[in-house]
C-alpha cells in the first residue's frame, strides 16, 4: 500500500540531486572554518535573507536557542507568542539554557504579535524590582499556517529600534511566508536582527537550518555554537543539500500551496468538514462537525488506507503538503476523507 505524508514537511526526504551532491562535497573542518560548502551555504543563506552573515546550525531549535543566547543576558524577559514554537516545542531551553523569561502572549485579534500588544509588555522603567526585556521573538509563517503582514513586522521592528531591543525572528518556514506575501526573504528579515530558517522542511533537505545576522552577531553564534555541542565539523555532507534546498527548494514550494489550496477547497465541501481559516502556505486546519464521526476517527479511517497523519490536537487537524503529496495524493485523500464522513467504515 502506498503511503502518502500529510503529517508535516518535516518529513520530505532528498532528491536524488540532494544525494549525488552529499556525495560528492567537497568538505572540510567547519569548526575550523574552513569547509568550504558549508561557507557557500552561509553566503548564499545570507544573500538571500539580506544579513552580512550566516551560520549553519543542526536544527531550527538550535536556531532559536543560539539567538537567543547571543541577544539576551540571564534574568532578561523575552516577549514572545504563547503558542510559537520557542515556547511550545523547545522543552523550555531558553529558561533552562540561558535563564531568561518568557513572557508570552496569547494575540488578541491576529495569530501574530502585533506591535500595540509588544509595546504593552515592554519593560522600560528604572525599578529594580522587574526584569529588563531582552529580547523580542517573531514568527514568519507562524504555526497556524498564516503569515505576519511586512507592515506589522515594521511597526514592531521600528517599536524594537527606539528602544534597542534586538528581534529574532523564527522563519522555520520563512520561504513560505515569502512565497504567500509575494516578496522576497529579505523584505521579511530587514524588519529583525536575526532569522532562522529551516532547511529541512518545505525545501527538502535531509538536515539542518541556518542562523543570520550581522558579522558581529554571527561571530558571537559561532562560539556560541561550540559551547552547544554544535560543531559539527566535516559537514559539507549536509551543506550540499543545502545550498539545492535554497535554490531548487524555493522554487519549488509553489506546487505545495497549490496543492494546499486545493486541498482546502475540496475539504470545504464535504458536508461536516469545516475549514477553519484561509489557507495562506502549506497547511490546511480543519475540525470534523457531525453527529456519529469524530476528528480521532477520521485520522484512523485515513491511516489504514495508507494516509499518515498526526492525532487531532484541542484546536482540530492538520494537514501539511510538501514534496511527499502530489495532486493526486490530494484526490486520493479528499475522496477517502468523503467516504468518511458519508459513513464508510
Amino acid at each position: 500500500m502506498k503511503l502518502r505524508e500529510f503529517r508535516s514537511d518535516t518529513m520530505t526526504r532528498p532528491t536524488e540531486a540532494m544525494r549525488d551532491a552529499m556525495r560528492d562535497a567537497e568538505v572540510g573542518d567547519d569548526v575550523c572554518n574552513e569547509d568550504p560548502t558549508v561557507i557557500r551555504l552561509q553566503e548564499l543563506a545570507a544573500e538571500k535573507t539580506g544579513k552580512e552573515a550566516a551560520l549553519f546550525v543542526p536544527s531550527g531549535t538550535f536556531g532559536n536557542q543560539c539567538a537567543i543566547g547571543v541577544h539576551t543576558s540571564p534574568g532578561n524577559e523575552v516577549i514572545l507568542g504563547e503558542r510559537s514554537h520557542v515556547v511550545e516545542h523547545e522543552c523550555g531551553a531558553l529558561g533552562a539554557l540561558w535563564g531568561v523569561v518568557a513572557r508570552t502572549v496569547f494575540p488578541a485579534e491576529f495569530s501574530y504579535l502585533t506591535a500595540r500588544e509588544v509595546e504593552q509588555r515592554l519593560r522600560l522603567s528604572d525599578d529594580l524590582h522587574v526584569p529588563d526585556t531582552g529580547l523580542i521573538v517573531l514568527e514568519n509563517a507562524l504555526s497556524d499556517g498564516t503569515v505576519m503582514p511586512l507592515e506589522e513586522m515594521a511597526r514592531v521592528g521600528e517599536l524594537a529600534a527606539a528602544h534597542a531591543i534586538p528581534v529574532h525572528l523564527d522563519g522555520a518556514r520563512l520561504f513560505n511566508a515569502a512565497l504567500a506575501l509575494g516578496v522576497d526573504a529579505s523584505h521579511i528579515t530587514q524588519h529583525v536582527d536575526s532569522v532562522t530558517f529551516c532547511l529541512s522542511k518545505g525545501l527538502g533537505a535531509p538536515s539542518g537550518s541556518v542562523l543570520c545576522g550581522s558579522e558581529k552577531f554571527i561571530y558571537r553564534a559561532r562560539k556560541m555554537r561550540k559551547m552547544m555541542g554544535g560543531g559539527m565539523r566535516q559537514v559539507g555532507v549536509l551543506a550540499a543539500p543545502g545550498i539545492l534546498a535554497l535554490t531548487d527548494g524555493v522554487e519549488r514550494l509553489a506546487e505545495d500551496h497549490a496543492n494546499a489550496r486545493l486541498l482546502g477547497s475540496m475539504l470545504g465541501e464535504i458536508s461536516g468538514i469545516v475549514v477553519d481559516q484561509e489557507v495562506q502556505t502549506n497547511m490546511v486546519f480543519c475540525r470534523v462537525k457531525r453527529e456519529g464521526r469524530s476528528e480521532e476517527g477520521l485520522v484512523s479511517y485515513l491511516a489504514a488506507r495508507g494516509f499518515n497523519n498526526y492525532p487531532p490536537e484541542w484546536w482540530g487537524l492538520r494537514f501539511v503538503l510538501s514534496s511527499e503529496v502530489d495532486e493526486g495524493d490530494v484526490r486520493a485523500f479528499v475522496e477517502a476523507t468523503r467516504a468518511y464522513m458519508q459513513g464508510d467504515s
